[in-house]
């Protein structure tokens, strides 16, 4: 299940822009570290003016009745397919039980503590965790929702919460001339295929921030074969026209590609396209790149009168892009 979940995106992840919201209790760890990058750390010796410092979601020691629960919003709606609930390092302070709800909210909420007289729907029901553990949940859903709300019973610690998921865009508020970044993957873009990531994740490239250091890109190992091409295979997440393209190598210094291209293609079945049964033509012939640095393609576009479904950015020999922006219209 875990394999399975971890191919959809990750809803709730502060780099797609989630958000928590609100807490009942974070007294002994803010409530922000639930969507971090990773499993979280322990540092042995540490300690706040409250105790332990732990690298997760932790309330304090619950002495009346009910329990402690937090709002997240999701970086982009989207159908929920299951849930990662880990208590990695939280052993004798990990919450026995778990539920989740969801709702699909079109405006703001001013007081989350009222949370209560919303219409939530149940989505995990009361399930049992266990310490130091990522705990995979899969759920059968086709609706969109926009916010979460986790449950702890009664009290206690998590690590890490994940909701895992398709992003969703409404395409019909979506002018036919208006210019957006068809790979992003707030935009539906997905990452599909590439032939090596072992320093950082090909998802990283359509994140819509900033990378913010040269683990968020994606990078390749040193490859030693004469004329390599490393390569990554990006999804749009609709059918478009391509305008523009930047290719940002933020932070790679030293580890930069010399040089890139990319080619495109239609094509409706992605195992086509990821397994090369499919024909590509080329969008963006190949260029030199410079490092942390973004270089923006207009002019040198070779201009694709049809639309386009699915990109592969190739670079050579090896090395680390930061992001990649495929700016066009829908079509």
């Amino acid at each position: 299940m875990k394999e399975k979940l971890q191919k959809y995106t990750d809803l709730v992840s502060e780099k797609i822009g989630g958000e928590v919201l609100y807490c009942t209790d974070d007294f002994f760890a803010e409530k922000e570290n639930l969507i971090k990058e990773g499993r979280g750390i322990f540092i042995d010796d540490k300690y706040t003016d409250h105790g332990k410092w732990m690298d997760g979601w932790e309330s304090r020691r619950k002495r009346t009745s009910g329990h402690d629960w937090a709002i997240l919003k999701l970086g982009a709606h989207g159908i929920i397919k299951g849930f990662d609930i880990d208590t990695n390092h939280f052993l004798g302070n990990h919450p026995p039980f778990a539920s989740v709800e969801a709702i699909n909210l079109s405006e703001g909420i001013s007081d989350w503590s009222k949370a209560d007289d919303l219409n939530w729907e149940e989505v995990l029901p009361k399930s049992p965790l266990d310490p130091g553990s990522e705990h995979f949940f899969e759920i059968s859903s086709d609706k969109i929702y926009t916010h979460i709300r986790l449950h702890i019973y009664p009290d206690g610690g998590v690590a890490r919460f994940r909701v895992f998921g398709e992003v969703f865009k409404d395409w019909n508020s979506v002018n036919s001339d208006e210019v957006i970044d068809l790979a992003l993957i707030n935009n539906c873009g997905k990452a599909l295929h590439c032939n090596d990531m072992f320093f950082s994740e090909m998802d990283n490239l359509i994140s819509p921030t900033l990378g913010k250091n040269m683990g968020d890109g994606w990078e390749t190992k040193r490859n030693r074969t004469p004329n390599n091409v490393d390569y990554v295979i990006l999804k749009l997440g609709h059918s478009g026209l391509v305008q523009k393209i930047i290719v940002d190598t933020k932070h790679f210094k030293g580890n930069y590609p010399d040089s890139c291209a990319i080619d495109a293609c239609y094509c409706d079945n992605d195992n086509d396209v990821i397994n090369d049964n499919h024909e590509w033509e080329t969008l963006l012939p190949q260029q030199k790149l410079s490092a942390d640095s973004e270089h923006h393609y207009k002019n040198e576009i070779i201009k694709i009168d049809k639309p386009i479904t699915h990109i592969k950015l190739k670079i050579y020999p090896d090395g680390g892009i930061s992001r990649l922006r495929i700016l066009g219209t829908i079509k």
